[in-house]
């Protein structure tokens, strides 16, 4: 097993696709995923212990960043080791189960999660699985050696037998092969991030989406039709607007779409593309700072996004330029969730941003002269198209966070 790091991408292992639930375990749903939640929450799956999933992946927050101090800052967070620190903000873990493979299509690269896609599916034949493996073999992150380590600490805990329940007898024996175990590990855990614990669908914007439906509407089409078709389904008139808003002047959903996740689920807001937005650099990123193990290059790092990873492999190396700087489009669910009204959270893949309405500003004045913003990090590969000069009012804005505020879910 190739260890992933946010340094180098991994290199592909070309598999036939494997279920996420073992053939040989049998097991129900629940048991799976209630397995993965003890693996998510796991504090000795570390080296040194005591750092899990959910150090960066906070259920109060979304399932991203949990710690003010830090999002008000470089947005990117400590790993085990004190001192390591990795050079992205924290994605979300809910709501990426639908993603498909990295693939190309229309001439675009479609699926995979990490901010720079390189969690392709081509190992565990799931995305998520495959993402679940990065950061615990990751020096910056849960700074685990090996498989092995993570085997060994999953064997003395107090869920191993429930590991045997799901991926049956023997299945943690010392004799097993270590990468197999470990790509069950991680399916229990893309497992847990599937759940409805973590993928409710029980926001606002949810109950008024189901509403709608029912009546027959196209909740994708309000951006032609307007909102007068939708009142009285559980949005006010503000959020409506907002919502409008999205879906037409402000092209919101061209990215964040309003189709359907899958046949009678509301939409999770990704159309799991990438884009160089014209993010400008996050000079508070600790990561300039990083051990030149790390960060050879020091304060001249320039994220190349999905084009970094891209160079990595011979079969897409040709796209590799065509792609520098761009990033993979994040879910818009709980976008806003928080523990407290006045939590700072940090958005966009370096954590520049620190409110929605800064976000949403800067899509709509980023071209603008005299708006004030610095300049991209990465000036190559531009969206142009959706963003930049919108022409949004103040209030405009206003109504577009008002709307994205209806993602949370109560919980």
């Amino acid at each position: 097993m190739k260890k992933w790091t946010y340094l180098a991408a991994p290199v592909i292992i070309c598999a036939a696709f494997l279920a996420q639930l073992s053939a040989r375990g049998g097991a129900k749903p629940a048991a799976i995923e209630e397995l993965g939640k003890r693996l998510f929450f796991d504090t000795n799956l570390s080296s040194p212990a005591g750092q899990s999933c959910a150090a960066c992946h906070g259920p109060s927050t979304g399932f991203t960043g949990p710690d003010e101090r830090i999002n008000e800052t470089g947005g990117v967070y400590e790993g085990a080791l004190r001192g390591r620190f990795g050079n992205r903000k924290p994605p979300a873990a809910a709501y990426g189960g639908w993603s498909p493979r990295l693939h190309r299509a229309e001439g675009e690269f479609v699926g995979s999660l990490f901010w720079d896609g390189r969690a392709t599916g081509d190992i565990l034949g799931d995305p998520l699985a495959d993402q679940a493996m990065g950061p615990f073999l990751n020096p910056l992150e849960q700074n685990l050696p090996d498989a092995a380590s993570v085997v060994r600490a999953v064997r003395g805990s107090d869920y191993a037998d429930l590991f045997r329940q799901v991926f049956g007898p023997g299945s943690l024996d010392a004799d097993e092969d270590p990468d197999r175990i470990f790509g069950n590990i991680c399916r229990a855990i893309a497992a847990y991030e599937r759940s409805a614990e973590v993928n409710p669908f029980s926001s606002k914007f949810d109950d008024f989406w189901r509403a709608a439906t029912a009546k027959g509407l196209e909740v994708d089409e309000i951006g032609e039709t307007g909102a007068r078709d939708f009142k009285g389904f559980g949005l006010d008139d503000r959020e409506l607007e907002g919502l409008v808003l999205f879906a037409s002047k402000g092209k919101c959903a061209e990215c964040h779409v309003l189709t359907p996740a899958a046949e009678g689920l509301p939409p999770v807001f990704a159309d799991y593309k990438y884009d160089n937005l014209g993010i400008p650099r996050n000079p508070e990123n600790p990561f300039y700072g990083q051990d030149k193990a790390f960060n050879p290059d020091g304060r001249a790092w320039v994220d190349k996004g999905l084009g970094g990873f891209l160079e990595t492999i011979d079969a897409t190396k040709a796209y590799a330029a065509d792609n520098v700087g761009k990033h993979r489009t994040p879910t818009l669910r709980n976008v806003d969730a928080r523990p407290s009204p006045g939590f700072v959270k940090a958005y966009t893949h370096n954590g520049f941003f620190k409110s929605l309405k800064e976000v949403v500003r800067f899509y709509n004045t980023r071209d603008v002269v005299g708006a004030g913003w610095p300049a991209p990090e990465v000036a190559e590969n531009l969206n142009n198209e959706e963003m930049g000069d919108l022409g949004l009012t103040g209030d405009e804005e206003d109504a577009i966070v008002d709307f994205m505020k209806t993602l949370t879910d109560r919980r």
